[in-house]
């Protein structure tokens, strides 16, 4: 990629961000549009979780296939494609009949999304090639997180309650088209040096294993957790993820470098953003549904609701980001993994949902622990990679998320099922006895998710780990065309 000017640097920077707005938009927008879309498609908690995992599955399957596709063929061409393929599928989603075209379609907004984020960070990672200017961009992309936290509750709840929950899929058309044209007119084409060829082996074990969990988590609570069925999926998440590590790790260009993981930093960034996605998705199904069904508020009264958390994340998204590039992850880390897991707690152990002012704490402090945690995620994520693979270091990265928002829907959503099964209509006072107690193992399990970010956080930020990181990046610039167990072995010999 040539050299460009300061000013064009940020507008490439300002055209990534509104790939990521669009996104991100999409998914709090419609959270606050469940219950609404429960009630006109009749669908249960389990058609509800579908609505959000269909598309953050095939998000987690496909991002890193395109990570390196783009880094093989080019980034600003697979770029414009995830724009096009995202803005129809917002259409189609906008006209769905029935619960069933709604999830195929989210499916086609998530082949489109797949080449947005990933593709998107590995630009960024290539215009900005200073590592302070680095950490301070990524910190403006982690603002817009904040920015369509805080936007798109208000919005989707002023679009369900005036226009009805279909709306809520139109906001992603001029935001997309506009994107499109100046993605064309001022972003230029960039392509790794050396690319990593196709694994389409690698690429299915990952859909089986993360197709075949997601389903097993959902649907056991309606099958039974010994049904065949389930124990079928179960076994064959398990046989994918054992598949896939002893086939990647001989490959020698992997979908998945599993010597990345050798870095403490970068093993620790993934088990992260994991633990932080799954405790964000979790927490806005879980309030979403309790603000609109327990308390009874409107979607747009809902939405404001949850405006202290969103502001937070809005003001510490950019804070963490300075922090990162002055300070390192570590301080980022450790607030965000104190905060998150005093949230769990507050309303897990304190009864938080009944009295206000213990819920807009729990709300604020959910918002200052996932504003601080976002930037560390990325900056490590991609900081001592090669450059030439910043698609596919990246795309682990997107990938950790979309599958802790995947596993949090998916988990938080089972609890809830099981505990209000048989009880009536969600706005009935037997649902709501039963969906308040139901959410207390949910909200513990939040805030297990926290207490893991705080410990990952510590253990893999300190000197050890940083040495860790060094040793893999030695090893990743080692040639290529040798599988990673070979190459270490011959890099052992070279010392002796």
């Amino acid at each position: 990629m040539p050299e460009l000017s300061p000013r064009r640097r940020q507008l490439v920077l300002a055209i990534c961000c509104m790939s990521l707005l669009i996104v991100s938009l999409d998914n709090t927008v419609l959270n606050v549009a469940l219950p609404s879309m429960q009630r006109e498609l009749h669908a249960t908690v389990a058609g509800m979780q579908w609505t959000i995992d269909a598309y953050t599955l095939v998000l987690a399957s496909l991002l890193m296939l395109s990570g390196s596709t783009a880094d093989r063929i080019g980034r600003r061409k697979i770029f414009k494609i995830g724009l096009v393929l995202f803005t129809l599928g917002s259409v189609l989603c906008s006209l769905a009949p029935n619960l069933e075209s709604l999830v195929a379609f989210r499916m086609v907004q998530a082949v489109g999304g797949s080449m947005l984020n990933p593709v998107a960070m590995s630009i960024i990672t290539n215009t900005f090639t200073d590592p302070r200017e680095r950490a301070r961009a990524i910190g403006v992309w982690g603002g817009v997180v904040g920015i369509s936290m805080a936007a798109g509750p208000v919005i989707g709840g002023l679009l369900v309650d005036s226009v009805g929950w279909r709306s809520i899929f139109w906001i992603n058309l001029p935001v997309g088209l506009v994107a499109l044209l100046l993605t064309w007119r001022y972003v230029p084409e960039s392509r790794a040096p050396k690319p990593r060829r196709p694994d389409p082996v690698g690429q299915l074990l990952v859909i089986g294993l993360l197709g075949s969990l997601t389903y097993a988590i959902i649907e056991a609570p309606s099958e039974g957790w010994d049904s065949p069925r389930i124990l079928v999926f179960a076994a064959l998440a398990g046989c994918s993820l054992i598949g896939l590590l002893l086939y990647e790790r001989r490959r020698a260009e992997p979908l998945i470098d599993l010597r990345f993981f050798r870095s403490a930093p970068f093993s620790g960034a993934t088990v992260i953003a994991v633990c932080a996605f799954a405790a964000l998705s979790g927490f806005l199904f879980l309030n979403t549904l309790y603000l609109q069904n327990v308390r009874g508020l409107s979607a747009l009264h809902a939405g404001l609701y949850m405006l202290p958390m969103a502001a937070l994340t809005f003001v510490c998204a950019p804070l963490s980001g300075r922090l990162v590039g002055s300070r390192g992850p570590r301080l980022s880390l450790l607030v965000a993994g104190v905060a998150m897991t005093a949230c769990g707690l507050l309303f897990a152990a304190f009864d938080a949902e009944t009295d206000d002012v213990l819920l807009f704490t729990g709300y604020v402090l959910f918002g200052l622990g996932f504003g601080m945690v976002n930037a560390p995620i990325t900056n490590t994520a991609v900081s001592g990679m090669p450059r030439s693979q910043a698609g596919v270091a990246a795309a682990v990265a997107s990938t950790s998320r979309q599958i802790g928002g995947t596993l949090g829907v998916a988990v938080i959503g089972a609890v809830l099922a099981a505990g209000v099964a048989g009880t009536g209509s969600p706005r009935g006072a037997e649902y709501a006895a039963a969906f308040v107690d139901a959410s207390k193992p949910a909200w513990w399990i939040l805030a297990g998710c926290g207490l893991c970010v705080l410990l990952v956080g510590a253990l893999t930020s300190g000197r050890w780990a940083l040495e860790t990181a060094q040793r893999t990046a030695q090893r990743l610039e080692a040639p290529t065309g040798v599988p990673a167990g070979d190459q270490d072995q011959a890099s052992a010999s070279s010392r002796a």
